[in-house]
């Protein structure tokens, strides 16, 4: 791991330090899941728990250095034999196995965690890293509480475990203490004054008690670290950790800073929604790059400028980080470009439309609500005139269905192509399903649907359902919108609303 000065390997705690927020425990079989999902993400590390803290750790770690192949699995202990001879047997089946152990360096925790002094905690970390050595290459040594230490004495400590044996040295601000400089010139007073450092590979370890830990990770990272140490949504103890996707968003967008991860971020969305499901932690709306406000404009000035040039106002492409778009949220404070950007979204020829007539009756249902949503907009065409007279595209002239038991489902659609007429029949295990797969003999495309919601408007077996439909096509994905009191053509009108915009 020492071959390229500018590469930022990246540490993921979530299964072990995020895991530990009371409520938040996962299953193995969750851990897996998590476990795989960081590995396609690309991390170096996974802290797989911590194996004499309970049964369940100890399997979890177990199970995970057999499921996982390319990052390093890692255990936590404390710097005694035991904790370390549970670890070396929980990582037996691990193809990369890490030993993370460590002690206090702060006064504080010398004196009042631990009732002892310098020189014996300092004796007990070099023992700790001499014993894991003996079973396990690869040793991270942590300086628990190192953001309160003296410098002099935590380099002394660093010095002293790499001769030990360790690969790695984590420095971290257990509580959250440091601001950026102090972190920084802590970091750098390391490099300058431990004689062998240029044997370990640096990591810091913030926590956000300050709101800092981000900003302490890369005034780190600016003065010589090399290993980040992260978890998914920033989700730890008390205010949680570093956030991993803030870390490696702010190097992939900072290249003056000359570093580098091996992450791909395109999963980074959905990979904080799996971590928030199953860890039962909501995202903030506002959290950066992957809250639900992150890509979201609902002023006029930021949507103008946004619709005009995406980087006016948004410095990362939100495709980088697995969204398939910004959003625009439509409000009284919106203006006529963000309200064309939806309709045209939404299938209309803006040629057709009065947008001056519209935008006045679109103020007046914004004044009454917060946002406007895409029913409202529908709503909204539908009172000006006929909806068929705003949109273009492919039509449905006639569509047939024949179901019910025991008949097989087949459906006849007839399609207006441009003015020609084409017409397919298939058949399907619904009759939704035969419909869909008529369209597509017809237009030739190779479509998934993603979501498919069928709603009704205000209740009732003769109301009018409303379908609201997302598919995928060519690596882009399309939605679409459909209504009638029929449910199979609500469907097929979902459906062509979505096909339309790429034909």
């Amino acid at each position: 791991m020492l071959h390229d000065p500018n590469r930022i390997y990246i540490f993921d705690t979530t299964l072990r330090d995020g895991e530990q927020v009371p409520g938040c425990q996962l299953t193995t079989s969750e851990k897996i899941e998590i476990a795989l999902r960081l590995e396609a993400l690309g991390v170096d590390v996974i802290e797989a728990g911590f194996p004499i803290s309970s049964p369940g750790d100890f399997e979890s770690v177990v199970a995970l250095s057999k499921a996982v192949t390319e990052p390093i699995i890692c255990a936590l202990t404390r710097a005694n034999t035991k904790d370390i001879d549970c670890a070396v047997e929980s990582l037996k089946h691990a193809k990369r196995p890490r030993i993370h152990t460590g002690i206090g360096s702060s006064d504080m925790h010398i004196k009042y965690k631990f009732n002892s002094t310098r020189e014996d905690i300092l004796q007990r970390g070099v023992d700790a890293v001499k014993y894991a050595k003996r079973f396990v290459e690869d040793i991270e040594f942590y300086a628990e509480d190192a953001g309160r230490a003296d410098n002099a004495f935590l380099a002394q400590m660093v010095e002293a475990v790499i001769a030990a044996g360790a690969t790695v040295v984590n420095i971290p601000d257990t509580n959250g203490y440091c601001l950026p400089d102090q972190y920084g010139a802590k970091i750098k007073y390391l490099m300058d004054h431990v004689k062998n450092i240029d044997q370990a590979i640096i990591s810091v370890h913030c926590h956000n008690d300050l709101g800092l830990a981000t900003a302490n990770t890369i005034a780190g990272i600016q003065n010589g670290a090399r290993q980040a140490e992260c978890t998914i949504n920033g989700i730890g103890e008390r205010a949680g950790n570093t956030a991993l996707e803030e870390v490696a968003m702010i190097l992939k967008t900072h290249q003056a800073l000359g570093k580098y991860t091996n992450i791909n971020s395109k999963h980074f969305y959905e990979l904080s929604g799996m971590v928030s499901r199953m860890m039962r932690m909501p995202v903030q709306p506002n959290k950066a790059i992957v809250g639900k406000n992150a890509f979201a404009h609902s002023s006029g000035i930021h949507q103008d400028g946004v619709l005009k040039h995406r980087e006016n106002y948004e410095i990362i492409n939100p495709e980088d980080v697995g969204i398939d778009s910004s959003e625009i949220i439509l409000t009284a404070r919106s203006g006529r470009h963000a309200l064309k950007h939806h309709l045209e979204r939404l299938g209309y020829v803006l040629e057709k439309i009065n947008i001056d007539d519209v935008y006045e009756r679109f103020l007046v249902v914004a004044d009454s609500k917060k946002e406007i949503k895409d029913d409202d907009l529908l709503a909204l065409m539908s009172s000006g005139g006929s909806e068929r007279n705003y949109k273009a595209g492919v039509t449905v002239k006639l569509l047939q269905v024949m179901c019910g038991d025991p008949l097989i489902p087949t459906s006849i659609v007839k399609l207006d192509i441009r003015g020609e007429l084409k017409e397919a029949s298939s058949s399907g295990n619904g009759p939704v399903d035969a419909t869909i797969k008529a369209i597509n003999s017809i237009i030739e495309r190779e479509v998934e649907i993603k979501d498919f919601h069928i709603d009704a408007i205000h209740g009732g077996s003769n109301d009018v359902s409303k379908v609201n439909m997302r598919i995928k096509y060519d690596g882009k994905h399309y939605n679409g919108y459909g209504f009638s009191t029929d449910i199979v053509q609500a469907s097929a009108n979902a459906y062509l609303d979505a096909v339309n915009k790429f034909i």
